[in-house]
């Protein structure tokens, strides 16, 4: 096909606002190009070399497409970077400059060797593929070269598609209503294929060879669309939706990945279907050592951990993971453990059709949990005490809440139903000031600080009762010099069982005579079924925590063990918080 053919359909996609007249274009364009180019005509449309899991990117910003547009028109890039600026659109700039050329023989040239689709696009992956010394000076002659074929229309979409601004509007879903109705397929067939390998221009080429959409199917190495959560907030319209039960699992605050094993590698892929396994070497080797199954397909969440705890981070930690350059580095810093949640896809037996409670069956048959890789923590509730006390505990140890799933549901590929659900809270509360608390367990180190405490178990105290009542523990914030003095500092109180004047549910590594206070913040106060801190004040079986603590570095001498923060002044703090005391309102 003649790439003018393709810029003519673009010019007139673009000149429309309705969806049915942009159908019609497409109809006609798609049965013109021929089986072995209409993959190439669809990616172009789309503005893509490839899927977006092969990572095939240009690398070509404004300036270096204003570079090899001067070569090729003799315009200088000064007067080019005008034209932009003028314009604001790349593609008018160099529409201008091809028709203004100051090289007499380039429109000759056009019009003697015109331009074929897959001349532009086979160059433009030459482009993507230009890498090492040199390659920017590669990049600039391989578009000048275009750019000297183009008419000025054609250059117009040739250098808008180099810098991502193709301006179409035409998205996947509206390419398979033409698909089908430009070679006669189902629509929904071809929804169904897309599900499994959402790979617009494969599934062109696959229809337009005459291919059945059955041959579609899972394969180690695609990533598949993902199933997607609908969202309440309240555990009683979850069960009514789910049909009485749920199976409920901590919904992480990582990053959710698709595991892919198969043909000896392991390929880890993001929800939005990048390939990110760059990023999580570490992942691929504990997933080697993990998962039995020479071919897989798994989901589960990367989570960021305290090397020093083993405590969940926040997402954010995650983001020290995605450069390109520092993996090692960040490996060594930011840690994680994958949290497995579902298996899709075993030794060539596609299981997304299965129940979820089979699945969660086969996922413990080829994956056994170690430090790194781990089954998410889930369990089933048919009533919705259970639910919310569940989702505490998941909030409390630093996860975002719960999704709550139908056992029987099968996966529903890219579908976001009513089969799972997330249960997060709608409101986010911040804690408003530091909190004084009494040292009562510790945690062995591991990492640096094995042979020291690695976090601490700390307490309110309540006068009325003369107890001492745990609200977190706390592993943030400490120095190495911090870790040694209160290693040393607590020696003398180190006792053999938990202190008679200590009511704690969590049990502790070692354990202490409550002497030592130390000032403590965190994101926020909690309701927690792990601590006894105000247990029951505000719902049945459940206490005060704190999210995410840290030792501010103040270590509160001037502060006998029962001068700290009460369980009373805890609970006035959580019902301060700007969030919670609004919704009480």
């Amino acid at each position: 096909m003649l790439f003018g053919e393709l810029v003519k359909a673009l010019a007139a996609i673009e000149s429309t606002t309705q969806r049915t007249v942009m159908v019609k274009i497409l109809v006609s364009l798609l049965k013109k190009a021929g089986p072995g180019e209409v993959d190439r005509v669809v990616y172009f449309i789309l503005g893509d070399l490839r899927p977006p899991w092969e990572g095939v990117e240009l690398g070509v910003a404004e300036k270096l497409c204003l570079r090899a547009l001067s070569k090729a028109t003799g315009a200088s890039v000064r007067d080019l970077e005008a034209l932009y600026k003028r314009t604001g659109d790349v593609g008018e700039a160099a529409r201008r400059a091809a028709a203004q050329s100051k090289r007499p023989g380039l429109l000759a040239l056009a019009q003697q060797r015109p331009l074929e689709v897959s001349d532009v696009y086979d160059t433009l992956l030459k482009v993507a593929r230009a890498a090492g010394e040199g390659a920017q000076d590669m990049k600039v002659s391989l578009l000048a070269s275009l750019f000297a074929r183009a008419s000025p229309d054609e250059a117009k979409y040739i250098a808008r598609f180099v810098v991502g601004k193709l301006r179409l509007g035409v998205a996947d879903m509206t390419i398979i209503e033409a698909l089908s109705e430009a070679f006669g397929v189902s629509k929904e067939a071809l929804e169904r294929a897309y599900r499994v390998r959402p790979d617009m221009g494969y599934l062109a080429r696959h229809v337009a060879e005459r291919r059945p959409l059955e041959d579609v199917k899972i394969a180690p190495g695609t990533p598949i669309l993902p199933m997607l959560a609908q969202r309440l907030s309240s555990p009683s319209e979850i069960l009514s939706k789910l049909g009485g039960a749920a199976v409920c699992e901590y919904k992480y605050d990582g990053e959710r990945a698709q595991i892919h094993i198969g043909g000896g590698l392991v390929k880890v892929f993001s929800r939005r279907l990048e390939d990110i396994t760059h990023a999580y070497p570490d992942v691929v080797k504990a997933v080697r050592e993990a998962v039995t199954a020479s071919e897989a397909v798994l989901e589960g969440e990367i989570v960021a951990v305290d090397p020093d705890t083993g405590d969940m981070l926040p997402f954010q930690e995650l983001m020290h993971r995605k450069r390109k350059h520092e993996v090692a580095a960040a490996m060594e810093t930011y840690p994680v453990v994958l949290y497995l949640f579902d298996v899709l896809y075993v030794n060539g037996r596609d299981l997304t059709s299965e129940p979820l409670i089979y699945r969660r069956v086969a996922l413990s048959e080829i994956a056994r949990e170690t430090e790194k890789v781990q089954i998410a923590k889930w369990r089933v509730f048919d009533g919705p005490d259970g639910i919310d006390t569940f989702f505490h505990e998941a909030i409390s140890l630093g996860a975002e809440g719960l999704i709550c799933k139908s056992p029987a549901s099968a996966y529903e590929m890219g579908a976001r139903g009513w089969n799972w659900i997330k249960y997060k809270r709608d409101y986010k509360s911040e804690m408003i000031d530091t909190v004084d608390l009494t040292v009562v367990g510790a945690f062995y180190g591991r990492g640096k600080r094995a042979g020291l405490y690695g976090a601490f178990l700390m307490a309110a105290y309540d006068p009325g009762t003369d107890a001492f009542y745990t609200v977190c523990k706390v592993g943030s914030g400490f120095t190495d010099a911090d870790l040694k003095k209160l290693y040393d500092a607590l020696q003398p109180y180190r006792i053999p069982h938990r202190h008679p004047r200590v009511v704690s549910k969590m049990e502790a590594d070692v354990w202490f005579a409550p002497r030592v206070v130390l000032e403590i913040i965190g994101a926020e106060i909690t309701l927690s079924p792990l601590h006894t801190c105000c247990l029951g004040a505000v719902r049945p079986g459940v206490g005060l925590a704190i999210r995410f603590p840290r030792f501010t570095g103040r270590y509160r001498t001037d502060k006998s063990p029962e001068q700290a923060t009460t369980p009373a002044e805890m609970l006035e703090l959580y019902r301060r918080q700007k969030k919670v005391a609004a919704q009480a309102e």
